[in-house]
């Protein structure tokens, strides 16, 4: 089955002189799907955007990090693996190349879950299996990792 996704980026940055100058021109857009909130964003600051803003390469760290976790969370609640807190330090390494370009060279998720009673060994190996099946890693060439850390309580 397919799913479809529409996105809509407005760029608010021309100002009164458009591209005249790489140094003038604003960085800040909007990214509009409908019937959501817009996300105002940027540039990365290292690229003259506003610090203040998300950026391209927060949300793909971000997308990456999410996928996984609801992946996983559907594979725990599955398996009957009752996860009570899930959060994650995702990383993400860029590198630019001479030309201007770059990509990304790889994206770490660091998940810390809690989990109330039961199988720490399948909690953990399901991350295995979360991984395989994210539809977000799965369209991914940049090599992506997870390091979990399981935990027994109430959160």
């Amino acid at each position: 089955m397919a799913h479809q996704y529409r996105t809509t980026i407005a760029w608010d940055g021309a100002g009164d002189t458009g591209t005249s100058s790489y140094a003038v021109y604003g960085r800040n857009y909007r990214v509009r799907v409908e019937g959501k909130p817009d996300i105002e964003a940027s540039a990365d600051p290292a690229f003259r955007g506003d610090p203040a803003r998300h950026n391209p390469e927060d949300l793909f760290v971000a997308a990456i990090s999410a996928c996984h976790m609801l992946t996983y969370l559907a594979l725990c609640a599955r398996n009957g693996i009752h996860v009570v807190a899930y959060e994650d330090a995702a990383t993400g390494t860029m590198e630019e190349t001479p030309d201007g370009g770059g990509r990304f060279a790889e994206v770490v998720l660091h998940p810390s879950v809690t989990i109330a009673q039961g199988n720490a060994d399948l909690a953990a190996k399901l991350h295995d299996k979360a991984h395989a099946l994210c539809y977000v890693a799965n369209s991914c060439s940049v090599p992506i990792r997870h390091h979990a850390t399981i935990h027994e309580g109430t959160r």
